[in-house]
Order: structure tokens, then C-alpha cells, then sequence
């Protein structure tokens, strides 16, 4: 049971690389995206709330195991972020690699909330909800920079 943890909690291992795990977690987030899409909003929204309540199991029962709290190796959080910032993004590379840049800042530089839910909210919940939140940043800069420009 714990090989399987700590294989979704790391994303099928990528967050085992040990240079920017969480950057390599965002990046490797693009390919199970790519087949989700073009899923109809209901149904998009429903596998964001799927990965959230998987990741929320899996990634506090993985820092247990791996006995670090919010342990680098641990992207569950970071696939989630990437999936919030590219709801209805715009088809096309640009777009995918603007939203990565952006979940990425809002996810290193970490702006309030983001800061709050790394610092005060531990385990399960705290590891996806810095995410969570960084990912609804970088939804919103990505969809008002489509609006204006």
C-alpha cells in the first residue's frame, strides 16, 4: 500500500528528481492534462475534486511515510495547481506554457493566502490547499491577460 502512496503522491516517481521536484511535477502535470482538456466543465470540475480528495489522502499519509512534513518529493499538489490554472485556458502552447509560468510564481513567490496555507495549515489538507490556492492565482492572471490582451 505504501509503494502505491508515495507513487501518486510523487506523481509516478517525478517528484523523486532531485533538482526542482515541484517545477518537474508541473511540468509532468501537462500530460494526464492533455487527455482531460477537452472534458465538458462538469466534468473537468468533477476530476479536480477527484485529484483533491486523492491528494489529500495520499500526500498526508506520504509525508508520514517519507517522515518529512510537506515533503519535496510530494506533486500531487503541484498536478492539482496546474490543472486549477488551466481551466478554460485558451487552446494552444502559448497559453500552456503562460499558465505554467504563472502557477509556478504564484507557487514559489507565494502571495497571501498562499503563504497562510503553507505556514498555519499542516498534512493533507495544507500540502493541497497552498496549491489549490496558487493554482486559482495563476487561473485568474492567465484568464484577465486573455481578456485584455
Amino acid at each position: 500500500m505504501n509503494k502505491i502512496i508515495i507513487a501518486l503522491a510523487t506523481g509516478c516517481g517525478v517528484g523523486m528528481i532531485p533538482v526542482a521536484p515541484g517545477t518537474w511535477g508541473s511540468l509532468a502535470s501537462l500530460i494526464p492534462w492533455f487527455f482531460i482538456k477537452d472534458f465538458s466543465l462538469p466534468a473537468y470540475l468533477l476530476i479536480l475534486l477527484f485529484v483533491f480528495v486523492i491528494g489529500f489522502f495520499v500526500s498526508g499519509s506520504a509525508e508520514k511515510i517519507l517522515d518529512r512534513p510537506d515533503a519535496g518529493p510530494i506533486v500531487i499538489d503541484e498536478i492539482l495547481g496546474m490543472f486549477i490554472t488551466l481551466t478554460l485556458a485558451p487552446n494552444g502552447p502559448g497559453s500552456w506554457i503562460l499558465g505554467f509560468a504563472l502557477f509556478r510564481i504564484f507557487d514559489i513567490f507565494k502571495p497571501f493566502p498562499v503563504s497562510w496555507f503553507d505556514k498555519k495549515i499542516h498534512g493533507g489538507i495544507g500540502i493541497m490547499m497552498d496549491d489549490v490556492m496558487a493554482g486559482l492565482y495563476a487561473l485568474a492572471a492567465l484568464q484577465l491577460i486573455y481578456l485584455i490582451f
